[in-house]
């Protein structure tokens, strides 16, 4: 009895037993704020589906400190573990995604991966060797880099890692592979898939929250969070070549309905694009003087337009427009950049289309009307009879009452002069 007593509870606990839920996301490409919604969204999830494991899958070039500052925090702040698992093969953590492997509670790579270059960037210029104000000059720079420098401390500090390589990769930009990386210490753990990922940290005790948690990830369900269309749509106008799009859609499409009023298709275009231009300024960091050369070249392209022959004013608009497009972002910055063949193409298109198209439009303008009244001006008619008043004509396939300084004869033609109101002014040919 005693034992099938036992049997029957073991029985219980056996099917009472839930396998271990870990949710699963991957952070691709530059960090952003795209990037950090999606984290937040992705942690919300996992607490909603009581996960009993939380893994990242990161491949980053880099990316904004502050995007990387909020990511840090929400992993730093979170209850569940955290594991950053940089893969696959050939992918890298670099600067931000540094910062990322030593915020989490386990950091992971797989072979042929590397880490490091977690040295901030600035969009101020370095001062020129020799200035006189080198000193005053470098000093957001040499703050920011303290920053960074005491920043990735405090996170080796907080999960036992390396703190000496962890200065160096900010201050010299060193970097890691994968084997280096563990046997220095930086990571915890090299894992060929996700498969050996979750068997080797099945087992293993973690700190969260000042609480000593052993995981279970053998028979783990894996559930993967897809982001939801806001996160993706904030992904696209964040990326910097379609930023650079939206701007030059907003302002091509503001400029041809001011041009050709009342078509509203470019206006309606040019305002959509130009809200999410703003939207996506607002949240990238960009170079104002970039900006503003894209702006002149473009005044400069459209002047081009009222000037007869491919002058110096198109060929500076095409050079200040291309300059601009590269001062815009800065690829170290935001860990990605403009396309150079983006750039180029659409700089010689914009050329092309402002000089052909614009002034077809000024042609089309200048061009006599075809329709209505107006058209009837200058156009022939015939003398169908003669009345008290003046006279009766044909012109244009219809009747009309017309009046004359000449005396006419009834089948006489003659030329349309005015009109006031219903009434044609007309007189003879010349012979």
């Amino acid at each position: 009895m005693r034992i099938f007593l036992l049997w029957l509870l073991f029985f219980h606990l056996s099917l009472s037993a839930e396998p271990s839920i870990i949710t699963h996301f991957s952070i691709e490409g530059a960090i952003g704020p795209a990037s950090s919604s999606y984290l937040e969204a992705g942690l919300d999830v996992a607490e909603k589906q009581n996960a009993h494991l939380v893994l990242i899958e990161l491949n980053t070039p880099g990316g904004l400190v502050t995007s990387m500052r909020e990511m840090i925090q929400k992993i730093l702040g979170s209850s569940i573990p955290i594991v950053v698992y940089v893969s696959p093969k050939g992918s890298h953590a670099a600067s931000a995604g540094t910062f990322l492997i030593y915020a989490a509670h386990i950091a992971a790579m797989a072979p042929g991966t590397n880490l490091g270059a977690a040295t901030p960037i600035s969009l101020i210029p370095a001062p020129k060797t020799g200035d006189s104000n080198t000193s005053a000059a470098s000093a957001p720079e040499r703050k920011a880099l303290n920053d960074a420098m005491a920043y990735i401390k405090s996170l080796a500090q907080l999960h036992d890692r390396n703190i000496t390589w962890g200065i160096q990769a900010v201050k010299e930009a060193e970097s890691l592979s994968a084997a280096d990386a563990l046997h220095l210490g930086v990571i915890d753990l090299i894992a060929e898939n996700r498969h050996d990922l979750l068997n080797q940290l099945d087992g293993r005790e973690v700190m969260v929250a000042d609480q000593n948690i052993t995981l279970h990830t053998a028979n783990a369900i894996l559930e993967h969070f897809e982001a939801d269309w806001k996160i993706k749509l904030l992904t696209i106008i964040t990326n910097p070549n379609i930023a650079f799009i939206l701007l030059l859609l907003a302002l091509y499409g503001i400029f041809f309905e001011l041009m050709n009023p009342g078509g509203f298709f470019p206006g309606v275009i040019g305002l959509i694009s130009g809200i999410f231009a703003m939207y996506a300024l607002n949240l990238l960091p960009f170079n104002i003087a970039g900006l503003l050369l894209i702006l002149l070249g473009i005044a400069l392209m459209i002047t081009e337009v009222f000037v007869s022959g491919f002058g110096i004013l198109g060929l500076g608009g095409v050079a200040a427009f291309s300059l601009g497009a590269l001062l815009l972002f800065d690829a170290e910055t935001l860990g990605t950049d403009i396309s150079i063949a983006l750039i180029i193409a659409i700089s010689i298109i914009s050329l092309l289309f402002f000089i052909l198209v614009v002034r077809m439009l000024l042609t089309a303008r200048e061009q006599p009307i075809v329709s209505g009244m107006e058209e009837i001006i200058d156009m022939e008619a015939e003398v169908l009879s003669v009345t008290t008043d003046g006279y009766r004509v044909r012109c244009h396939g219809e009747r009309w009452l017309a009046v004359s300084d000449t005396p006419l004869e009834i089948g006489q033609h003659v030329q349309v002069r005015a009109i006031s109101g219903l009434t044609l002014h007309i007189k003879p040919f010349k012979e």
